[in-house]
């Protein structure tokens, strides 16, 4: 599962600022930083404001946190091209390829699905979090990855719309109620795999619409790696972008924006998101060459999966633990939410420090 391998030296830097970033954050949340910034003591705040972003709505609308999870499954599609490619240019075939794919799918969702026997310490079936989402996402759009744009397209908004479907027509009584919490096919679909309705309502068949985030990203991907300028490719980007979020939020009058179930519009709206945060980077770090500081989150991004599973099976709170007596004797006297707050930036650094060491070992941990 586990090798070393050397960094390729053609990057696209802006997709590794981006995955960086995006694993950064998602690792942030192990280090409780999130949980204490919106403790009562910082009510009214700036501190307040920002900690309630990092936080899922309770159920309808859409906060910054409901992006990163699409962000990720988006970033791993713009890459997929760019791996399909090198690894036909270095002489492996497509069944080859497509076998590996399978195989990777295979152990994101196994990976995924363990995570969840963890804590109560017996067999479980679940697979909302991100990695067992995307084992599907993943090999969704690996399948149509060679087929032309309008395919693509196409094949990705049929997803959303039998989703949609699905919610709107479902039948039984007690799951016919579209978007009310625990009333709806999401629902039924959970206790149908798992024998119980998850208690934050997070469904499991939101990895059939939210394909069309990795989909998406295969197409800006292959957009990357193509003959277009620069500023084509941009200008495509934000047009695509754009568009997401007039469809996304221009329908949630008739669908509401609700990532617990993944409903069409939010979808659109944060697929729409995912595009302009990546025209963003591409802009500012490939196009105008600003690269200062992208280094401290590529390095993140590097190791993905190691660092998300390190932070998810316990390696964060071993960390607290660890420094939590010494930041005490330091910062105890500002208070208990303003010490709890350092402890957790300090566990995030050595958080990132264990991805630097990585980086500067030059091991990259892939599966």
């Amino acid at each position: 599962m586990a090798k070393v391998q050397e960094p390729s030296n053609n990057r696209l830097l802006s997709l590794d600022f981006y995955r960086g970033v995006t694993m950064f954050l998602l690792i942030a949340e192990f280090s409780h930083l999130f949980t204490y910034m919106v403790a009562p003591e910082f009510e009214g705040t700036i501190v307040h404001a920002i900690g309630e972003q990092f936080h899922h709505m309770e159920w309808e609308g859409m906060h910054f946190w409901d992006l990163i999870q699409p962000f990720f499954m988006f970033i791993v599609g713009v890459a997929m091209p760019l791996s399909f490619h090198k690894r036909i240019a270095r002489g492996d075939t497509y069944n080859q390829v497509f076998k590996h794919a399978l195989k990777r799918a295979f152990l994101m969702l196994v990976l995924g699905w363990a995570l969840y026997c963890i804590d109560p310490g017996k067999i479980v079936f679940r697979f909302q979090n991100v990695l067992a989402q995307l084992s599907v996402t993943y090999i969704l759009a690996f399948i149509i990855l060679k087929r032309p744009v309008a395919v693509q397209i196409a094949f990705s908004v049929f997803l959303i719309l039998i989703s949609e479907a699905l919610y709107r027509f479902f039948p039984l009584e007690g799951f016919n109620h579209a978007f009310l919490p625990g009333e709806n096919f999401g629902a039924w679909f959970n206790i149908l795999i798992s024998g119980k309705e998850d208690g934050g309502h997070w469904a499991m068949f939101n990895a059939i619409p939210t394909a069309a985030h990795t989909i998406w990203g295969v197409l800006a991907g292959q957009l990357m790696m193509g003959n277009k300028t620069d500023k084509r490719k941009l200008q495509i980007l934000l047009v695509t972008g754009v568009l997401g979020l007039i469809i996304g939020f221009g329908l949630s009058p008739f669908t509401p924006i609700i990532k617990r179930i993944s409903t069409s519009t939010f979808v659109f709206a944060s697929g729409g998101w995912s595009i302009l945060a990546l025209a963003l980077c591409y802009w500012l770090i490939d196009m105008r060459k600003y690269q200062k500081g992208v280094l401290f989150f590529a390095i993140v991004g590097m190791n993905p999966l190691f660092i998300y599973l390190f932070a998810h099976v316990g390696g964060a709170d071993l960390i607290r633990k660890i420094v939590l007596p010494f930041s005490n004797a330091i910062f105890a006297g500002m208070g208990e939410v303003y010490a709890m707050l350092i402890l957790s930036i300090i566990v995030l650094f050595f958080l990132w420090y264990l991805c630097y060491w990585l980086y500067k070992k030059r091991i990259y941990i892939k599966i």
